[in-house]
């Protein structure tokens, strides 16, 4: 049995801020139980929900040295979908009222989570071969394992992997604090190391140190290797590109299948779609006040409202993607100048268009089983969990050629009678707008080719299942088989 152990700074069903406490939660429940032992490890923070907390059985708990600070450890202990989870628990670090805070707080707050990780195995009796590092926030793992507890029996031969959910979070500061902060020596923080453009970076110590790295999907991998998408890692990721692999994101097809999603307002399948899926149409247009027309070009947006999103194009263009025919649906916040332009087009357009300027779950679930297309023009995207989101449902997701989103929808191709949505390649907002109006115009006009696609769509497959197979592969290489 292979012993695996995640570290995660955020992971569903207890904490999310994006699509990284996906990942930590879902993933795990699809390994093969019977050669591998996953367990989780995160913080115990405050803002877990009560239900949780109320669940969680105290461990055990000790003092662990984080340079000249002498700090308490407690961590407690659940089964939930048939995984262990561990919180590190200490109030100093984790009582605020967000999982990230302030820049030096949170280098600080996940050092001592870092450190934390390692300590506590010994006291739970729980050796892993094979570490699982997650984004910067986990990225002192990998250098603490071949630093103060090298030394050790019980954690010689631990093997790590430093997974990059989205490299433009790296956590950088300054040289000095983190020396200060982790009781590191100098010898780590040269260029080679943790040191970059005269600071430091914890993701760069992990992917230093980490015996292989992932990231989301295949496509992301090949980009973050070029000066554009590296975030100033560009070079390290090339140096390191033998032990670099793409693994694209899965979704987790039990929650969401509209088959049986508590959520949405009629149940429908592959073979029922065509008759029942519009009924979740005219539902959310009830909901929300829009014209209710079962027949009407319905497209749909659940996003975070910033540049990086595509946002910057659809504010250029956002007159004619309003026009006649099309109703323009959108959940999410973010940069204010999007919010009160999405607010302002609701204004202009009531009845077509309908801003929803908050995060809630159960209406973005409405939203994918509602929309005929969902556009996701992003500048990058690590992998994109929305456009698997909208496959599922049968709604075609209109998308950049980037990241996750170039390895996941299958542009439509009229002529040989292939794909599974809508992509267009440079960051343009006409080449959007265009790739809109041809979708709009197949939907229209070419409703049997249209209906051919969401087939496709709903068929293809981006369960955890594939997924957690190519990580499987790259722990076993790491423990020698």
């Amino acid at each position: 049995m292979k012993k695996i152990l995640f570290a995660t700074s955020e992971c569903v069903p207890f904490i999310k801020t994006g699509g990284l406490a996906d990942v930590a939660g879902s993933l795990p429940k699809y390994f093969d139980k019977e050669e591998f032992d996953v367990r989780v490890m995160l913080p115990n923070y405050k803002t877990i929900d009560r239900k949780w907390k109320e669940k969680m059985v105290y461990k055990d708990s000790f003092y662990m040295n984080l340079a000249w600070r002498n700090q308490y450890v407690g961590i407690m202990e659940m089964e939930y979908d048939g995984v262990t989870f561990y919180f590190i628990d200490n109030e100093y670090y984790f009582s605020g009222d967000h999982p990230y805070e302030d820049g030096a707080w949170d280098i600080e707050k996940f050092a001592f989570f870092d450190k934390a990780v390692l300590s506590s195995l010994p006291v739970i009796d729980f050796r892993p071969d094979v570490i699982h590092c997650h984004d910067w926030q986990t990225g002192l793992i990998p250098v603490f394992l071949k630093d103060g507890f090298a030394e050790n029996p019980f954690f010689q031969g631990i093997k790590s992997v430093m997974t990059i959910h989205n490299l433009k979070f790296q956590g950088a500061w300054d040289k000095q604090t983190v020396m200060d902060i982790t009781g590191l020596s100098p010898y780590y923080f040269t260029p080679d190391k943790l040191e970059h453009f005269g600071g430091s970076n914890y993701l760069k110590g992990g992917i230093c140190y980490a015996d292989a790295v992932t990231t989301v999907s295949e496509s992301y991998a090949e980009e973050i290797k070029t000066p554009f998408y590296g975030e100033g890692l560009d070079g390290l990721l090339s140096a390191r590109s033998g032990e670099l692999t793409g693994i694209v994101n899965g979704l987790d097809y039990n929650e969401w299948n509209p088959a049986t999603d508590p959520f949405i307002y009629h149940h429908y399948t592959i073979s029922n779609w065509r008759r029942e899926k519009k009924k979740n149409k005219l539902g959310l247009q009830e909901e929300l006040g829009l014209e209710k027309n079962d027949k009407v070009f319905m497209m749909g947006v659940v996003s975070r409202l910033t540049d990086q999103k595509g946002f910057d194009l659809i504010e250029c263009v956002m007159e004619q993607l309003c026009a006649e025919g099309t109703q323009f649906v959108i959940l999410g916040t973010g940069d204010p100048k999007y919010e009160n332009l999405f607010r302002h087009y609701e204004w202009k357009y009531k009845g077509r268009v309908s801003s929803n300027i908050y995060y809630n779950n159960e209406r973005s679930h409405k939203i994918y089983a509602a929309c005929d297309a969902f556009l996701m023009p992003s500048l990058f995207e690590p992998c994109g969990l929305s456009q698997l989101m909208s496959l599922r449902y049968g709604t075609l997701p209109i998308v950049r050629e980037t990241g996750g989103l170039k390895d996941t929808v299958q542009p439509y191709n009229e002529y040989e009678g292939t794909g599974t949505g809508f992509s267009f390649a440079n960051y343009n907002a006409h080449e959007m707008l265009h790739t809109v109006e041809y979708a709009k115009y197949t939907y229209y006009n070419k409703k049997r080719e249209w209906n051919k696609i969401v087939d496709r769509a709903m068929k293809a497959d981006f369960s955890w299942a594939v997924s957690a197979k190519k990580y499987e592969d790259i722990y076993r290489k790491l423990c020698g088989e």
